[in-house]
């Protein structure tokens, strides 16, 4: 029997205009672009579909518009009855996870990150701090390359475990330059310094997380109604507060989290989200995986083709 994963991505993956074709023609997907305007007090759905590129690519824009998009994919997954075994989302992807679980409303999602990514912003001034994708490294010789060039330079750390042969690496921006050098002549096959405006998912986040421990006190949290595999565990989430909290400074253990899927009979995967980059990551975990993209109109109906057609 089928078992089926609803996965979220994370930073990155915006794009103007993306949920759009949803937003038209689902009334399930208009409720939740709806809600997020309120919720902000702006009109944050302009924004998504008419706005700047470099607008929505700042950090505390990005990241409650993507929940938004996530969450509209899901509530119409859903509506079409889909009824999925696991969730899990990449980074802040875990926050449309839980809300597809039920453990948090949407609205206190979408006004949580917007304080998440408020906060990681001012973190690390803008060009003190560097991410960079290693790939063609085994993990034990990325973590000897970050430890030395944390000695040599500055603090830099594994950030993504993202699949075999392909880690982020994350810290200040001397650490990361000395880590790029230290992992090219470790063998790595590329080493490419990512666009990104701070060290996600390393140490100097941990005063974000600080303030994020506020916030999240402030939030509902109800029981999990399907299983939300944590970043920081590749285990369902227990304790979410302190998870969420955690993640903001702690590697994503997105390999692991696909791993266990795999592991728990998980052989559909459905990507809730504009574009395929989780898509891409679960084939270099499982090439055997059926993996569906969801982010318009003939994704979805392709993806709830495949699902009813497993069932029977």
């Amino acid at each position: 029997m089928t078992k089926i994963a609803v996965l979220f991505p994370g930073q990155g993956s915006q794009a103007i205009g993306m949920g759009q074709e949803l937003f038209e023609s689902h009334q399930e997907a208009t409720h939740i672009f709806e809600a997020a305007d309120k919720a902000l007090g702006e009109p944050f759905t302009n924004k998504i579909f008419n706005g700047e590129e470099d607008e929505l690519k700042q950090t505390a824009n990005a990241q409650p518009a993507l929940v938004t998009v996530g969450v509209a994919i899901w509530s119409v997954l859903k509506a079409k009855g889909l009824t999925p075994d696991f969730l899990a989302g990449h980074s802040l992807g875990e926050y449309s996870a839980l809300v597809a679980a039920g453990t948090m409303s949407f609205e206190d999602a979408v006004k949580a990150v917007r304080a998440r990514g408020t906060y990681m912003e001012q973190a690390v001034p803008n060009g003190q701090g560097a991410m960079a994708a290693i790939l063609g490294l085994g993990r034990e010789e990325l973590v000897q390359v970050t430890k030395q060039a944390t000695e040599e330079a500055g603090v830099v750390e594994p950030a993504n475990f993202n699949c075999p042969g392909q880690i982020v690496i994350s810290g200040s921006a001397e650490g990361v330059e000395r880590a790029i050098e230290l992992a090219r002549e470790a063998g790595a096959r590329r080493a490419l310094p990512l666009n990104v405006s701070g060290p996600f998912h390393s140490s100097l986040m941990k005063p974000a997380a600080l303030n994020m421990r506020d916030v999240l006190q402030t939030i509902e949290l109800s029981e999990q109604q399907t299983p939300v595999i944590a970043n920081v565990t590749a285990k369902p989430a227990d304790d979410v507060r302190d998870l969420l909290e955690k993640q903001i400074y702690s590697p994503v253990l997105w390999e692991d989290t696909i791993s266990y899927l795999v592991d728990q009979g998980v052989d559909t995967f459905i990507e809730a989200g504009p574009g395929k980059v989780l898509s891409g990551l679960v084939k270099k975990v499982s090439r055997r995986a059926t993996v569906l993209p969801v982010y318009d109109n003939d994704t979805l109906e392709a993806a709830l083709q495949v699902v009813e057609e497993a069932k029977s």
